[in-house]
């Protein structure tokens, strides 16, 4: 588990305390301190600049820190906020596992059905729709399987599996894995074990290179993919399915689960406020325009998901 800094006042008890028995051999020395638990109430509000826990710790796919968003995002709301991010980029996964451990205060990951069951068994107090791109799939530009322009997934990989293209599967429980691993039921194949179904079990920047290195097929968000186009081969050969929608929700993790861990909740409310502030969907929605001819992500904050990609 992640840990934590000893507060202030904790510390000055303990310097304090071992002073005390450093002065006499006869005093006898204080009784620990009962731990008091942490109150059921949730605080709504951000903490003023300057006190509370400064530090907030994000978990969140690799998608976000491949593609730069977080770069153009965090800075600025450690600028407004006067906290401190700390961000752990892994699969959905893993985020989620961080999150229900108790190891990071707010989960940003794009994995639906994964986060709804997330927030069932009670690890977050809200559920809050930022952000989608698409997910693509792409390879190598001579397309051996066929399945340029086509509009059915299912089609494109019984297409692939048929003539055994090699494909690369990220295969590490992140929203993208979780994906392709559920289109490939939904198409009727059973990729793995079998010699064409290569595993990267790594994040998708290192996935598509690998894809790129084995002339191979491979699922990726868009954003991944644009924010690397330029040291690839690989070419978009699907796009646009409605079941390849990409969708990113906010989850501060609910502190009255560990009450013995010091949650930042105040932090990372702060930090669901700040993505879905109209400032920052428009920073959202304009990401990318300027170094790749579109945006990476759309907006979508206020949004039911029937809204999106409409």
């Amino acid at each position: 588990m992640l840990q934590r800094v000893l507060t202030v006042p904790l510390a000055i008890a303990m310097l304090f305390t071992v002073g005390c028995q450093a002065a006499t051999s006869t005093a006898t020395a204080p009784a620990s301190p009962a731990v008091t638990p942490r109150s059921s109430a949730l605080p709504q509000t951000p903490a003023p600049r300057g006190g509370g826990t400064r530090e907030v710790i994000l978990a969140t796919t690799t998608s976000t820190q491949d593609s730069g968003l977080l770069d153009a995002l965090v800075p600025r709301f450690e600028t407004e906020s006067g906290y401190t991010v700390k961000t752990i980029s892994v699969g959905t996964g893993a985020a989620l596992a961080l999150g229900a451990r108790g190891e990071a205060d707010v989960v940003l990951v794009h994995a639906p059905e994964e986060e709804k069951a997330w927030m069932a068994q009670g690890n977050g107090t809200e559920r809050i729709l930022v952000m989608h791109n698409d997910f693509i799939i792409v390879g190598s530009p001579d397309d051996p399987a066929g399945i340029k322009g086509e509009r059915d997934v299912s089609a494109a990989l019984r297409k692939i599996a048929g003539k055994g293209s090699p494909w690369v599967s990220r295969d590490d429980n992140s929203g993208t894995d979780q994906l392709e691993k559920s289109l490939w039921l939904r198409a009727g194949v059973t990729g793995k074990g079998q010699a064409w179904y290569l595993l990267s079990g790594q994040g998708m920047g290192a996935t598509l290179m690998l894809a790129d290195q084995k002339n191979a097929y491979t699922i990726t968000d868009r954003a991944t993919y644009l924010a690397r186009r330029g040291s690839l081969r690989a070419a978009i050969h699907l796009e646009g399915a409605r079941d390849l929608l990409n969708l990113y929700h906010v989850m501060p993790v609910n502190p009255t689960k560990f009450p013995a861990i010091p949650i930042n909740f105040v932090g990372a409310r702060a930090f669901v406020d700040y993505l879905v502030k109209p400032e920052t969907q428009s920073i959202i929605g304009e990401f990318g325009k300027d170094r790749f001819g579109q945006a990476l992500f759309f907006a979508d904050a206020g949004k039911s998901v029937e809204q999106v990609g409409a």
